[in-house]
């Protein structure tokens, strides 16, 4: 049974790390996807849409692989980043609530089973509304937050806010270590 996956991209070290997540998934089972940039991310969309490309294209004994048809299957949307780079931590009050209205609308719009992130602060607001949208409105969807790679002592800031405020369904981290402050955190070893 297809799986409508939202997946979080973020800049530079976040998108090449979800990217390579997302191909080890199977493209028939995780359907539609619709990839999630902010509106500032110049390349994003880019690099999965490349990304999407290799999938297609990816043969075995000289058949195409079970890729996925960009058209009905692969989508792209963006919210506004709730906080710039330098931003005062006064004005990002109005842009956080800019990023959480745009996120529950494309979340309601999408209506994903699974929502996929890695830590960008573009996840958060995407996030947050999956989950009131699962408690309130009785929406399944599940929330996998896999924590970067170059997080090896403690988790970043948007995997605090998703495991202090219990969000993610499930977090997994890339280095043991992790596990002695996160109890709640699985130990997957490198996916990267």
């Amino acid at each position: 049974m297809p799986v409508g996956t939202l997946v979080v991209l973020g800049s530079g070290g976040h998108t090449a790390e979800i990217l390579t997540l997302v191909g080890q998934l199977d493209k028939s089972k995780y359907v539609p996807r619709c990839y999630v940039a902010a509106v500032t991310d110049r390349l994003g969309h880019t690099k999965a849409l490349a990304a999407e490309d290799g999938f297609r294209t990816t043969t075995t004994k000289g058949k195409r692989a079970a890729g996925c048809k960009p058209s009905d299957q692969v989508a792209l949307a963006t919210i506004p980043r709730s906080r710039e780079v330098g931003q005062s931590y006064l004005t990002s009050v109005w842009t956080t609530l800019r990023a959480l209205l745009a996120a529950f609308v494309l979340v309601y719009r999408v209506c994903p089973e699974l929502v996929l992130v890695n830590g960008p602060g573009t996840c958060i607001p995407i996030c947050a509304a999956a989950y009131v949208f699962r408690l309130f409105l009785f929406r399944p969807c599940r929330i996998v937050y896999v924590e970067s790679i170059a997080r090896v002592k403690s988790l970043s800031l948007s995997g605090k806010i998703l495991y202090h405020m219990r969000m993610a369904d499930a977090i997994f981290v890339q280095w043991p270590d992790l596990l002695t402050r996160y109890s709640r955190a699985q130990c997957c070893g490198r996916l990267y």
